[in-house]
This record gives C-alpha cells, sequence and structure tokens, in this order.
C-alpha cells in the first residue's frame, strides 16, 4: 500500500496548528486531546430507512458502505477522518428546521416530514471527489434543489443560493475548540451561482444506501454538487439564502490560494501543495487503496454542465 503523510491528506494550516499544540502539550497529554480514528461499524447504526425511487443501472462500482460513513471531513466534529463517526453518534437532528429566505417571493421554514411530503425522494450514484485527491462512489438519496427553489421563487436579485451549517457548539466539539475544528470561524457557510443551484444534478440529500443519512455525513440535509471538490457539499443545512452577491464562503476565506469559490473538479489546476490530475479510490482493498485514476474535468459531468462555465476563465476561477 502507498502511504500518504498526514500533511498531504491534511489542509497545510491545520497540520501545523495541530504539531504546535502537540509540542506544547508534550505527547502525553496530546494523545488524550487527538480524537483517535473510529471507523463507523464500531458505532450503533440508528438510521432509518427510507422509501425511494431507485436510479437505474449504473456502472459505477459503489465504495463499501463502511467506508463512506467511517472516513469523512466533517471539521465540527474534528479534522481527523475518523474523528466524525466518533464524536457525532449523538448528533440529534429531530426535530430540524430549514430556513429560506433572503431574494425570493416565498420565505419559508420546512422540518423534516414538510420536506419529505413535499419532494419524493430519488437514488443518485454520483461521484464524489476530495480536494485531497482521494475519491469514492456513493448513491445519495434526496430530491433536486431546483425543486425546493422553485417553492420559494427565487427574484431576479436572487443571483447566489448561500447555504449556512447549523452553530451548535454544545453539539459540535469542533466550534467549541479552536484546534479540534481546524481554526474555522463557523458556522460553516458555501454557496453557488443560481445556474448551478437550478442543475438538475444538484441535490438535497437526506440519505445514503437506502437509509437515513448518518451524523457524520451530514444528517439529515446536505448539499450534493458532483462536479465540484467535497468541501462544496455543505453538510447539516438549517439555511438557505438567496442575494445579489457573491457570498464570502468558509474556506476560500480561510485559504483564497487554495480553495476557490467555484472549486469545479478540474485536472488541469493543481492544488498548492499537490497535483489534482490523479485520484485515489478509497475502495473495498483498503481505506487509502493504491488504486489510482486520472481526474475526469468536471468529475464526468462535463455534459451536464461545462455550459454553466462557458465564458469564464477555470485557471483563474478555480
Amino acid at each position: 500500500m502507498v502511504k500518504l503523510s498526514e500533511n498531504q491528506v491534511t489542509p497545510e494550516h491545520i497540520f501545523k496548528q495541530r504539531r504546535q499544540l502537540i509540542m506544547g502539550l508534550g505527547a502525553g497529554s496530546a494523545m488524550a486531546f487527538m480524537p483517535k480514528i473510529s471507523l463507523a461499524e464500531q458505532t450503533e447504526d440508528n438510521r432509518k430507512a427510507l422509501t425511494f425511487n431507485a436510479q437505474a443501472d449504473n456502472q459505477l462500482v459503489l465504495t463499501p458502505e463502511d467506508k463512506v460513513i467511517g472516513y469523512n471531513n466533517f471539521y465540527e466534529f474534528g479534522t481527523d477522518k475518523g474523528a466524525p463517526a466518533q464524536y457525532a453518534k449523538n448528533f440529534k437532528t429531530d426535530p430540524w428546521k430549514l430556513e429560506i429566505g433572503g431574494e425570493v417571493e416565498n420565505q419559508v421554514v420546512l422540518d423534516l416530514d414538510d420536506l419529505r411530503n413535499k419532494f419524493p425522494l430519488e437514488e443518485r450514484i454520483y461521484r464524489f471527489r476530495c480536494v485531497e485527491a482521494w475519491s469514492m462512489v456513493i448513491p445519495w438519496i434526496g430530491f433536486e434543489l431546483n425543486k425546493l427553489l422553485a417553492l420559494v421563487k427565487p427574484t431576479s436579485k436572487g443571483k447566489y443560493v448561500v447555504f449556512h451549517t447549523l452553530h451548535d457548539p454544545e453539539q459540535m466539539p469542533g466550534q467549541k475548540n479552536y484546534f479540534f475544528g481546524g481554526g474555522i470561524d463557523y458556522p460553516y457557510v458555501e454557496g453557488l451561482t443560481i445556474d448551478e443551484a437550478m442543475n438538475s444534478l444538484t441535490l438535497m440529500s437526506v440519505g445514503l444506501y437506502g437509509k437515513t443519512l448518518a451524523p457524520q455525513n451530514g444528517a439529515p440535509i446536505r448539499l450534493v454538487v458532483p462536479w465540484k471538490y467535497g468541501f462544496k457539499n455543505i453538510k447539516s443545512i438549517v439555511k438557505i439564502t438567496l442575494q445579489e452577491e457573491r457570498p464570502l464562503t468558509t474556506w476560500h476565506k480561510l485559504a483564497p490560494h487554495e480553495y476557490g469559490f467555484y472549486a469545479n473538479v478540474n485536472p488541469e489546476v493543481d492544488h498548492p501543495r499537490w497535483s489534482q490530475a490523479s485520484e485515489r479510490v478509497i475502495g473495498a482493498g483498503g481505506l487509502l487503496s493504491i488504486k489510482r485514476q486520472p481526474t475526469l474535468m468536471f468529475n464526468g459531468y462535463a455534459e451536464q454542465v461545462a455550459h454553466l462555465y462557458a465564458n469564464l476563465d477555470l485557471r483563474k476561477n478555480y
């Protein structure tokens, strides 16, 4: 197996913070502070079965479920890939409200039952590509975001769609502790152009593998935009706002030279610290298998989304 060093799979500023913390605390204290890698199969699975329209035959080979629910980026529950499965297992997602407002004709507040009743669920098997050069294939369950936006009727000023993650430091230890949460200014904020949001591939997901989302995967509702890097796929959403100005999103604010607003999967634009030309596929052979494959433009969804960027320089607007 080819191993990646920690500073290859963790953003550099977080890698340095954690090294400084270890030196400051001493080995014993630091080990007690740092989360342990813990795959989700070691925790109780309380997810519920969902009723949905299954996707037709798909040529993509699914990533094993235990890898998808056990290897995550969700800094609200810690920066290690195993920390979310460990620290989010008691995360309360019911009751849950989703507020939608801003430049819309109909501002609404919906609960989970509202969402399930208004929008029939379907399965979408999508490639999922992380900026850290690893990928998965996941059977998401949800509904198209454009159906939700049709309900609120965006005005002509609603040019951007902004998403906000729940802010609850009592439940989310990463929001309470600066180092544990990666030095992020919470709550987590992401955004899309209205055209990206209205694309039929853009999904509001409430489940995967036939069941509701696990907390570490963004329960109870999250965004899935399959042609963009993983950090755009914001989790545990409580508010959606439409606005005229482009939002300052979380990772673009934190490290604009590394994480652009558009974040389209593009093998021709490298991350400053590693190439994006190929990806490591997480599959049945191990958490980080040796298998690599070339990165596809727009993660393989160019036919459906390339037209959105016809007049945009994707090297400058990365």
